[in-house]
């Protein structure tokens, strides 16, 4: 059977477990190819109080233009943070240029949290993120990303399963055909997950909540939705298989003191996810 390919578009950070540092040996350690589309590299994340930032928007399409000239195909796409607006055109005419009838788009919407977006989302690189939605086959909001994609106020950011339902309906209609919101805070002990596909009953996957918010969690859980999605598992299988990777991964963090902006300590676990 040929190997599948997936591309990465995302930052590359050398200390502390994100984005395409994450993502690459976890959709490896699951049997397909990582091919890194670099937005930055950063020596480690900015939550850490000194790093290192080079941004690669000047270069990308160059960098892209080679794949473009080796007619190279993709069987999934997957992004990440983007810090510009100029970095969504970039991954719009990506996907326009390499996405494929069967090709699997997975977005997740890094914008915010706890209802607050972060510094670079500006009103203008908002409309931008609205933009790329349409491209997706998969999309993974948390609460935050959701309302503000569909111009909802967050307010005390509790929803019920009904509202809930009805704005990933709204988000569909946009394009994506499966959506998670993930992190949602649930009777203070638990974190719920929101599946909606189109056509299906809506479904949900709970998960123990385990110490404090860990940097890479996000990117940890949509690498193994993608990867379990990809080697033609359910879209909720997918979400139930991330969750519970991720959930071990926090425990042993927990267990062993990791800090916290040391993101999740996947390694420890690589082996379950070889088998799927």
């Amino acid at each position: 059977m040929k190997q599948k390919k997936m591309a990465l578009i995302n930052d590359i950070t050398g200390f502390g477990r994100c984005s395409i540092a994450v993502m690459a040996p976890i959709i490896s350690a699951m049997k397909i190819q990582a091919v890194t589309i670099p937005t930055a590299i950063l020596s480690t994340h900015t939550q850490f109080t000194e790093y290192f930032f080079d941004d690669y928007t000047p270069k990308m399409k160059d960098y892209i233009q080679t794949y473009k000239n080796l007619k190279m195909e993709f069987d999934g796409i997957a992004t990440g943070f983007l810090g510009s607006k100029e970095q969504v055109d970039i991954v719009i005419d990506f996907i326009k240029s390499f996405k494929k009838d069967d090709s699997v788009i997975l977005i997740d919407p890094v914008m915010g949290d706890n209802g607050v977006l972060y510094k670079t989302y500006t009103r203008e690189m908002c409309d931008k993120m609205k933009e790329l939605v349409k491209y997706a086959d998969i999309i993974t909001p948390n609460l935050t990303e959701l309302c503000t994609i569909l111009d909802i106020d967050f307010g005390n950011g509790k929803f019920s399963t009904d509202e809930l339902h009805d704005m990933c309906q709204k988000l569909s209609e946009r394009g994506p055909e499966h959506i998670v919101v993930t992190g949602i805070p649930f009777h203070k002990k638990q974190i719920m997950n929101y599946i909606y596909s189109k056509d299906e009953d809506p479904q949900i996957v709970m998960v123990d909540r385990i110490g404090a918010d860990r940097s890479g969690t996000g990117d940890v859980i949509s690498s193994v939705i993608a990867g379990m999605y990809m080697n033609g598992h359910s879209f909720y299988d997918s979400v139930r298989k991330a969750a519970e990777f991720a959930s071990k991964c926090i425990k042993y963090c927990e267990e062993n003191q990791v800090p916290t902006h040391w993101g999740l300590c996947f390694e420890m676990y690589m082996k379950d996810l070889m088998e799927v």
